[in-house]
């Protein structure tokens, strides 16, 4: 029995010492590693602190150049819609003024020349306004020419002839389709674009010379 305690006292004298010495190594291994510089560790690096600014200003220099295009782009869409709806706001006004005068015509209404120059200044007015955004193109036809030379003889004739001008002008497929063009039909466009600046060019000086003619006929107040 006392042969079996000793063996055993001396196997776990053995286990500690094992375990003291694997507990020793592992400091001194320790300690040795202590004097060279950890993983990742050594001289820090100098830091260009121009060429840091440098990159900083052109990331700012972009950033306000995206914000400024943003805000032009914001500002050209608004300038957009703007013009859009003073268009849209004359070429529904010319129809209007276009139907009142047709309407006094059907009705062999004597003219009123007060009235037929406020209505022709006023379509004359806002045509001007609808070629400043599409810029119509003077065509080469002579006979536009005659039609500011008026009497009042043909007064009601000019009339006439102004209301199928404003009618051709407000039903070509260039202004009612505008967004839907086909690519097929491009000539097509072209030649309605033509006529729709034709058109609206023989409005204007129509419309001019009537309100001309009507304003010297016109009775005094």
């Amino acid at each position: 029995m006392k042969t079996i305690a000793s063996n055993l006292r001396a196997l776990a004298g053995c286990a500690a010492v094992a375990v003291l010495a694997a507990g020793l190594g592992g400091n001194v291994l320790a300690q040795g590693s202590a004097t060279a510089p950890p993983p990742g560790a050594g001289a820090p690096g100098i830091i260009n602190l121009k060429a840091e600014d440098r990159r900083g200003q052109i990331a700012e220099g972009r950033l306000r150049s995206a914000e400024l295009d943003a805000m032009v782009e914001s500002e050209n869409q608004k300038r957009i819609q703007a013009a859009l709806g003073h268009m849209k706001e004359d070429f529904t006004r010319i129809q209007v003024l276009r139907n009142d005068i047709a309407r006094n015509l059907v009705a062999r209404k004597p003219l009123d020349y007060a009235l037929v120059a406020a209505q022709t200044g006023e379509i004359n007015k806002r045509t001007n306004e609808i070629n400043t955004y599409m810029m119509a193109r003077h065509s080469d036809d002579k006979t536009q020419d005659k039609l500011t030379d008026l009497t009042s003889d043909e007064m009601v004739a000019a009339l006439v002839k102004l209301c199928k001008l404003i009618d051709s002008f407000t039903e070509n497929p260039t202004l009612k389709n505008a967004s839907t063009i086909d690519v097929k039909e491009v000539e097509k466009a072209r030649e309605d674009k033509t006529k729709a600046d034709k058109d609206l060019l023989a409005i204007i000086k129509l419309s001019e010379s009537i309100q001309k003619v009507s304003d010297s006929l016109r009775t005094p107040k």
